[in-house]
């Protein structure tokens, strides 16, 4: 409750015992003191403990008619209590609707300007007492309507602004919960596709050169080369799996800044494992990106050249990489046995989680990824990512 509810609340209280203090202090008199008690103890019974029934016309009619009567009865007793009427004013604009309270209040101060004593006052004299009693009456309940009707929009106000802040916490608290749920599945993501492209592609290689040693046995040179290629190979895996752990730079783009020099690199070290020549070319203005560019077009070039090591028996591959003015493209070509959907190492066969995890890495950078292929013409992949610029401070 209001400040402005608990206080017309007490006025009425106020107005009907505080003058039979001031009447009982002057003169004391029991009908004051009882009368006085029965209009607050009448009030208190229709309004406060029962307010449910000011709904019904008939009640809120006794309940006038008994109060004036109790009112009018105590004004002839001492005048002091003409101040009472506004206490009647208050409850004519709080309990009668639209026009009916006005014609309460005219009701109420026709009835205290008869139940005053005549006093030697003219009909002309009662009837501007009359009059202005109304006007006065008027306007304190015109200003108590417009103040309980503010009061009422406040609260409807305060209740929306309330129901829109439940709204907006239980939204907020769906969307953190979404938004953890979309972090955990992003991270699992990130892990197998870094898994993939670390561990899972270095212990490929690796099982192909002991398939190859398994092969060359009982040329010891031979056996040689490649278990020192297994060795090498190992190592690489090593590295990229603790890069992978800390979240770091693939290990190419931590020792250069050049995206070019580092497929250089890496499509260099394949060649050697493989012994299929694949030449790398730069198109364009080549200029620093963003690591995560830089990071997606390395780790596309790597499972790319692990997809033609494992499936397309090629004799050589191509790499190309493109600067544009608001893109970066890498595209791979071999000139190997190609597939079809379905098979080799498409999603869906068993193995195909390579190309999967180049759509996850380029889509979540708004690029695009292309794969064309066909039996016996070759494979070639095209990543296109926008060509996001590098961070000042990196």
């Amino acid at each position: 409750m209001s400040r402005w509810e608990r206080a017309t609340a007490a006025l009425p209280y106020l107005l009907v015992l505080l003058p039979a203090l001031f009447s009982l202090l002057r003169t004391w008199r029991v009908e004051v003191l009882a009368l006085a008690l029965f209009a607050a103890a009448w009030h208190w019974f229709v309004v406060a403990f029962r307010p449910g029934w000011t709904a019904r016309a008939w009640v809120v009619a006794g309940y006038f008619v008994v109060l004036l009567a109790v009112v009018v009865a105590l004004v002839r007793i001492d005048t002091v209590f003409t101040v009472t009427g506004v206490g009647v004013f208050v409850q004519c604009f709080a309990l009668l609707p639209g026009l009916w309270a006005y014609a309460g209040v005219a009701v109420t101060v026709g009835t205290l300007v008869a139940a005053r004593p005549p006093a030697g006052r003219t009909p002309v004299e009662l009837l501007a007492s009359f009059v202005v009693g109304v006007l006065v009456a008027s306007m304190t309940g015109l200003v108590f309507q417009t103040v309980s009707e503010q009061n009422a929009q406040l609260k409807e106000k305060s209740a929306r602004l309330a129901a829109l802040a439940e709204e907006n916490a239980d939204l907020q608290a769906r969307l953190l919960v979404q938004a953890r749920e979309a972090g955990v599945l992003g991270e699992r993501q990130r892990l197998a596709r870094e898994i993939h492209d670390t561990v899972a592609q270095g212990l490929t290689g690796i099982l192909t050169q002991l398939e190859a040693a398994d092969e060359a046995v009982g040329e010891a040179p031979a056996v040689r080369a490649r278990l020192a290629t297994v060795r090498e190979l190992a190592r690489e895996s090593l590295t990229e799996a603790r890069r992978s752990v800390q979240a770091l730079r693939p290990a190419p783009l931590a020792a250069t800044a050049q995206l070019g020099t580092a497929l250089s690199e890496v499509a260099a070290a394949w060649s050697r494992a493989s012994g299929v020549p694949a030449p790398v070319s730069v198109t364009g203005d080549a200029r620093p990106l963003h690591t995560e560019v830089e990071s997606t077009l390395l780790r596309v070039a790597q499972e790319a050249l692990a997809n033609v090591g494992k499936h397309a028996r090629a004799a050589r591959v191509g790499i190309t990489l493109s600067y544009m003015e608001d893109v970066v493209a890498l595209d791979v070509r071999d000139d190997g046995s190609g597939f079809t959907h379905g098979t080799g190492f498409t999603p869906g066969s068993g193995g195909g989680f390579g190309l999967v995890a180049m759509r996850q890495r380029v889509t979540r950078l708004a690029g695009s990824l292309a794969v064309e292929s066909a039996p016996g013409q070759g494979t070639a992949i095209s990543a296109t990512v926008p060509a996001i610029p590098a961070d000042p401070g990196t």
